[in-house]
């Protein structure tokens, strides 16, 4: 009967996030348990089970050949109950609280637009959104997913990737009117070149002319947060800017911005991912859900 008075599959849960998270204090966030009782249920644990499953040390957790094996059969065993729990419940909807975090180009044009859709189709989960184009820590903020443009550092975090999209070189007409059209990069370096002043943005514009790569310094006389800040800079005039084709497209087909250079245009692409905590098919209904709505809902386009 003493096996029935311990929580197997709790314990398990926790040990395979300190693993994913590497360490006691992430896994304690997520958890929702204090670094101290997250280190001793490891610890009893390995005295339940008669052997160490991690060798610690002041700066990591390193795995050992039994602590190993129990992991990979671990993370198994969350996902089947995961899988059990969906069939059995199949017809449960979504609920909670769901805090998604994206960067304002994103948000503006995708994530907003879409909320009440999605929420048509899940009236038991309340949206909880935050725009920036910096990049957070989803644990320390507490977020579920967080859509993220460009690469992807590694972490022991899950992503989706949700499309790609052309970056462009755009202006307005009356702009271009005043201070000329550039027909090269060195052209482009007598205007006015609006940057982003966000930690994750490019040092430069990067440019192809015949065989030759360029990338040209960011230097006007305007900075913006965020990528929808630098396109109402661009659309009042002021300069270039470098945008996400997504950003701009409506705007090009009213002719309100032009496209500048395309023909010098590397034709780099911007990769968009939605990142969330959980290993393979083990996440809340509700993480899914948004998941699979975005996905089938959001057209990026890389043309």
């Amino acid at each position: 009967m003493a096996r029935l008075e311990v929580n197997r599959s709790g314990e398990l849960e926790v040990f395979v996030r300190v693993i994913e998270l590497g360490g006691f204090s992430a896994a304690a966030r997520v958890c929702g348990m204090t670094p101290s009782a997250v280190s001793k249920l490891v610890a009893r644990l390995e005295q339940r089970l008669g052997t160490r499953l991690v060798n610690r040390s002041t700066r990591q957790l390193q795995l050992t050949a039994e602590g190993c094996a129990f992991y990979e059969r671990g993370v198994r065993i969350l996902a089947d109950l995961e899988e059990a729990e969906r069939c059995a419940s199949e017809h449960t909807a979504p609920r909670g609280r769901l805090r998604v975090n994206a960067n304002v180009p994103f948000g503006h044009h995708f994530l907003l637009p879409l909320a009440s859709e999605f929420l048509e189709h899940h009236p038991d989960v309340t949206l909880d959104i935050v725009l920036t184009d910096e990049v957070i820590d989803i644990l320390q903020q507490r977020t579920d997913v967080a859509v993220r443009a460009g690469p992807l550092k590694s972490s022991n975090l899950m992503a989706r990737r949700l499309g790609a999209t052309r970056m462009v070189i755009v202006a307005t007409p009356s702009y271009l009117a005043r201070h000329g059209t550039p027909a090269t990069p060195r052209e482009l370096l007598t205007h006015n070149r609006l940057g982003a002043n966000y930690t994750r943005a490019q040092p430069g514009w990067p440019l192809r002319q015949g065989d030759e790569d360029i990338v040209l310094p960011v230097t006007g006389n305007a900075q913006a947060s965020d990528g929808e800040a630098l396109r109402h800079l661009a659309l009042a005039g002021l300069g270039v800017a470098r945008l996400a084709a997504f950003q701009v497209r409506e705007d090009l087909a009213a002719g309100r911005l032009q496209t500048v250079l395309e023909d010098c245009n590397p034709g780099d692409q911007e990769e968009v991912h939605a990142v969330y905590v959980g290993q393979g098919g083990h996440m809340p209904l509700r993480v899914r859900a948004l998941l699979d709505f975005l996905a089938g809902r959001v057209e990026l386009s890389a043309k």
